[in-house]
């Protein structure tokens, strides 16, 4: 049944594209990666917030494809930050049962932090309380392109039957295949577009385009709007009866 009563519905899965770090350190007269900091300390907050709003999965938007495009200085400190990230929080993450994914193409990554990232996914395995996921250096093109190559691979070594090929297909080679499609999709900073973020998956999610700085996104804003997505009329193309 797709049209559930609002009090039976939640987002299991959020999606959050976490804007805005660097006007808020400009607006405080700091540098850009102050605000970068910021925000990794407020992700914290609002993985904690998950259980109790039985929100389940929430994936993150890190660091795109696109970003590379930044300055040398703030991309060498937004990887050093990453690093310090997964060192800091691993064992805090580990004990509240969270299980930790990332998701985007790790060939541009340096080895040390693939090495991190390889290591804090099998830290977390066995987690099943939050399931967080990181998208560093991902790209929704990007994610469908490689996606693609690999479906065409197998299409070519006689493992995949072309005139089977369909919509469910392709979702089992994106970086997702194994989570659910996201519910909500949230972009904080008033910008409202959606930068190659999880295009394929996030075909009939809810958005919500918020004025909220990342840094300045609490746990009650948080809680609103999964609030708000639970009174909402979710048909998926169908009418009611």
């Amino acid at each position: 049944m797709l049209n559930k009563p609002a009090s039976e519905t939640g987002p299991r899965h959020v999606a959050i594209i976490m804007d805005g770090n660097g006007r808020w350190a400009q607006a405080r007269g700091r540098p850009r990666l102050f605000g970068h900091h910021a925000g990794a300390r407020r992700v914290r907050e609002i993985v904690e917030a998950c259980p109790d709003l039985r929100v389940k999965y929430v994936t993150i938007f890190a660091f795109s494809t696109e970003n590379w495009k930044r300055t040398q200085v703030e991309v060498a400190g937004l990887m050093s930050l990453f690093r310090r990230y997964i060192t800091k929080e691993a064992k805090a993450l580990h004990d509240e049962g969270v299980r930790v994914r990332f998701i985007g193409d790790r060939v541009r990554l340096d080895k040390k932090l693939i090495a991190m990232m390889d290591e804090l996914e099998l830290l977390t395995a066995e987690n099943d309380r939050v399931h967080l996921t990181i998208a560093l250096n991902y790209g929704g093109r990007d994610e469908v392109a490689r996606a693609t190559k690999r479906l065409a691979q197998d299409v070519a070594a006689g493992k995949l039957n072309p005139e089977e090929v369909d919509e469910e297909t392709l979702p089992r080679y994106l970086d997702t295949c194994v989570l659910p499609d996201p519910d909500l999709v949230i972009r904080t900073s008033g910008e409202a577009r959606i930068s190659n973020f999880l295009l394929w998956q996030s075909a009939y999610a809810e958005y919500e385009f918020i004025d909220t700085l990342w840094p300045d996104f609490s746990r009650d804003i948080f809680a609103d709007l999964v609030k708000k997505y639970g009174a909402r009329d979710r048909r998926f193309g169908a009418v009611k009866a």
